[in-house]
């Protein structure tokens, strides 16, 4: 299933996308996409509902972040081998783990807001994954059971914020609108392996990233294993699982976004999103 979240920011419901590509409505059904909807129950409910018989929606509607209600926005950094390369940092040895606020998850096609006082505002393609059931202690054999599904994440950062200042990577990655998510929520079943996912992003129509999650360093079932001997996992929680190369830190010379610019990215299976660069009006 390709579950979604439609409408007004602040006010967005619940729907997903049937085997047409037509949006439905599934107000009155679930409450939102998160919480309880994510379990295996909850999504098994889903499943046996015959879309085809519930509202269709506008098309034109407004895609807002695919999960409802996240706890958590974990990040993992440094990633992909070639990627550590153009940034001239090791592969870690164990996976770089940082927290992005969940206030700046924005809609696959919301605007980016490039921040007051910044000069180095990067994109980053990534596969995200959500957290369908509680995670605690989990073995790397059991731990894509806890995953409900899988979404496209632009991980947009601020360099000079994330590098060129005191303290921790979070305030260079947690601005408003640095966290398109979705269009989709793909449940799991329909993803046969989250490590040959090819993915790509593009910027004012020239490509900037090509590359594919086989190249991480952990995978995703590393990664919920892992994180969830240091925290609980909960359901709703995103994980965002790094990027391939060609970010514009890398690029000789660093190349960064400004107003007019266009993004567009992608992740095969989970949809695309498109986003205009422009100045924040605060």
């Amino acid at each position: 299933m390709k579950l979604l979240r439609y409408g007004p920011k602040g006010a967005e419901k619940p729907g997903l996308l049937d085997a047409d590509g037509r949006i439905r409505d599934l107000s009155g059904l679930v409450g939102d996409i998160g919480g309880a909807t994510l379990s295996d129950e909850g999504l098994d409910r889903l499943r046996r509902l015959d879309a085809s018989k519930l509202p269709e929606v506008d098309p034109s509607v407004r895609l807002g972040p695919c999960v409802a209600g996240v706890g958590k926005f974990i990040c993992i950094g440094l990633n992909y081998s070639d990627h550590a390369a153009e940034t001239g940092a090791t592969v870690p040895s164990e996976p770089i783990i940082f927290m992005k606020a969940t206030s700046a998850i924005c809609g696959p096609d919301d605007p980016v807001i490039i921040p007051r006082g910044s000069q180095k505002t990067d994109w980053e393609v990534e596969l995200g994954f959500v957290i369908g059931k509680r995670a605690k202690y989990v073995s790397e054999a059991d731990a894509l059971g806890y995953v409900a599904g899988y979404c496209l994440v632009n991980d947009v950062s601020e360099r000079a914020f994330q590098t060129e200042r005191q303290g921790q990577w979070t305030k260079g990655k947690s601005c408003d609108h640095f966290g398109p998510t979705g269009p989709w929520l793909v449940t799991r079943d329909e993803i046969a392996d989250p490590q040959n996912l090819p993915m790509w992003l593009t910027v004012n129509g020239e490509s900037r990233q090509k590359g594919t999650t086989a190249t991480m360093v952990y995978g995703v079932a590393h990664l919920v294993s892992y994180l969830s001997q240091f925290m609980s996992l909960e359901p709703g929680d995103i994980v965002s699982t790094g990027t391939p190369p060609g970010v514009g830190m890398g690029m000789k010379p660093p190349t960064y976004l400004k107003a007019g610019d266009v993004i567009e990215l992608a992740i095969d299976g989970l949809g695309r999103q498109r986003q205009v660069c422009i100045d924040d009006p605060d």
